[in-house]
């Protein structure tokens, strides 16, 4: 692109599914519906978290810390995404684009970061359950979480800084459903060498460390359960960390499928992403939070008695 055409862009136009018209009403149906029960399914747990005393525990706390950053992370998107989807203006402020940029990011790399705290969790649960009152006390799991959240803000700050000050070129059509920053990063017309060696680093920090946390957790935590004699044992120790690991390889293996996956020869060297992109960056961003609660709640014994407890006293104080 030629340097004169760069520009401090008024507002980008998100594409979406502008490409697909008749695929419109079914996404903002679905989306929608999806979101309701990402609402009803991670508010119950943290309300049950916050209730229910057999609860007050740390992974329960971590729990809850999930559910809310699965709110956060698709309110970020949702909306505006379900009125792009219904709506001719499919247009969104630089600032406004910078504000989800950062909200998008931030609560992605939380959650990486707090996935891993998560595992380690486990680990002690499973590993050194003599020494798990003493290891995880409030000391450490509350600064273990606030850690979390600390970790996503700066480092979403620090690249949307720098993103936003990129001089960005007269085509400002990003083919995306929100403000996805290394899309926005594809429109400057600067050398983004930069930006993308920062991201480089921060993926390096809060996505693959915490992955290979994550890791070597599991790798201990089946070491330690295969040397248990009794099948009842095995199962009790593995019914502990399952519903973890399930969230772990749905929310690592959609992030792994979505950068991995073979390119065709049409969009290899485009910026364009097709349908089925699409759709497996919305199975990303939707499925994974709504996915979380049920599998949390279908695969954990006292999260179904403090849900059935819940609806209990609310149906008896009518």
């Amino acid at each position: 692109m030629e340097w004169e055409n760069q520009t401090i862009p008024v507002e980008f136009f998100l594409k979406g599914l502008s490409g697909y018209p008749r695929l419109e009403l079914l996404f903002f149906v679905l989306i929608f519906l999806m979101y309701v029960v990402i609402l009803l399914g991670n508010g119950t747990l943290i309300l049950i978290s916050i209730l229910d005393p057999h609860l007050h525990t740390p992974m329960y706390f971590f729990l809850g810390n999930l559910s809310f950053l699965d709110i956060c992370y698709t309110t970020t998107s949702i909306p505006s995404t379900l009125v792009s989807l219904l709506s001719e203006r499919k247009t969104i402020s630089l600032s406004g684009c910078a504000v989800q940029m950062f909200l998008g990011l931030a609560m992605g790399t939380t959650e990486c970061v707090l996935l891993g705290m998560m595992a380690f969790d486990r680990y002690v649960a499973v590993c050194n359950p003599l020494r798990y009152p003493i290891i995880m006390c409030k000391d450490a799991y509350v600064p273990m979480a606030v850690g979390s959240w600390f970790a996503g803000i700066i480092n979403s700050a620090v690249q949307t800084t720098f993103v936003v000050q990129l001089p960005f070129c007269r085509n400002t059509v990003i083919n995306h459903f929100s403000c996805e920053i290394l899309a926005v990063m594809k429109m400057a017309c600067a050398d983004i060498s930069g930006n993308e060696f920062i991201m480089l680093v921060a993926t390096i920090l809060f996505t693959l460390m915490p992955l290979l946390l994550i890791i070597i957790s599991y790798s201990l935590i089946i070491s330690s359960i295969l040397k248990i004699h009794s099948s009842e044992g095995r199962s009790k120790a593995f019914s502990t960390c399952s519903a973890h690991l399930t969230v772990v390889i749905i929310f690592y293996g959609t992030i792994l499928f979505m950068y991995l996956k073979p390119k065709s020869k049409e969009t290899f060297n485009s910026d364009d992403l097709d349908a089925t992109d699409k759709i497996i960056s919305m199975f990303y961003g939707v499925m994974t939070p709504m996915l979380n609660p049920l599998i949390y709640s279908l695969r954990n014994k006292d999260v179904k008695e403090a849900v059935k407890h819940l609806l209990n006293r609310s149906f008896f104080s009518k």
